[in-house]
């Protein structure tokens, strides 16, 4: 029922916020992709999972990527699928809690990038996203997880900004916890101010708005 029940939440949110701050550039947006710069090359196969309104997709084609966008809501499909004027390379109305998902994509993906994904499940249901995951990309494809950072200025106002979206944010080790066993290339945290200067290497991983790995 909770699962149905979100569902639907992320199927008005995304009905209302068409056009909204959530789907345009921003400093968290640009500071993510400032690290998956340093990653990507042409020709490299993108997962965008839990692509929400699409603008890492229409990143990730910008970047050259064969890129496949992956929502659970077709709201935002549909946002994404303008966002990118359809050039993606599939747009998947997938259950990434689907253990068929790893095995039919296995080995695929260079790249699978979340933001915004795990904090939406219980650590049970984080795990076996990562399993699929790990099935999906190839021997040296990245895991890029973008997640809320508990003790951020963001999670006093994001009830505000987000009603009836449940989320649990993470720590810096419960996000490590959620990639144990697999080789940490990469850390940190992000917009520690959502401003132009934000001294993120220095204080981003214990107080900015976003914790990240990338892991394989």
């Amino acid at each position: 029922m909770r699962i149905q029940t979100e569902r639907e939440n992320w199927d008005s949110f995304w009905k209302k916020n068409t056009e909204s701050r959530f789907t345009k550039l921003s400093w968290s947006k640009i500071r993510i992709m400032k690290l998956l710069d340093a990653i990507l090359k042409p020709g490299m196969s993108a997962l965008d999972a839990g692509c929400g309104s699409g603008f890492f997709s229409h990143y990730f084609l910008s970047r050259g990527c064969k890129t496949y966008t992956l929502d659970y809501s077709q709201d935002a499909l549909n946002i994404a699928r303008g966002k990118t004027a359809d050039k993606c390379t599939a747009y998947l109305r997938r259950d990434l809690l689907d253990p068929d998902f790893g095995e039919e994509y296995k080995g695929t993906f260079d790249v699978i990038f979340t933001d915004g994904l795990f904090e939406h499940f219980t650590e049970t249901d984080q795990q076996k996203i990562i399993g699929n995951f790990r099935r999906a990309k190839n021997d040296t494809g990245l895991i890029t997880t973008f997640v809320p950072n508990k003790y951020s200025w963001w999670e006093v106002i994001r009830p505000l900004v987000m009603p009836g979206i449940h989320e649990e944010p993470f720590t810096m080790a419960s996000l490590l916890k959620l990639h144990d066993s697999m080789e940490i290339v990469k850390k940190g945290g992000i917009n520690v101010f959502p401003i132009a200067i934000s001294p993120d290497r220095m204080l981003g991983p214990g107080c900015g708005m976003l914790l990240y790995c990338f892991a394989k």
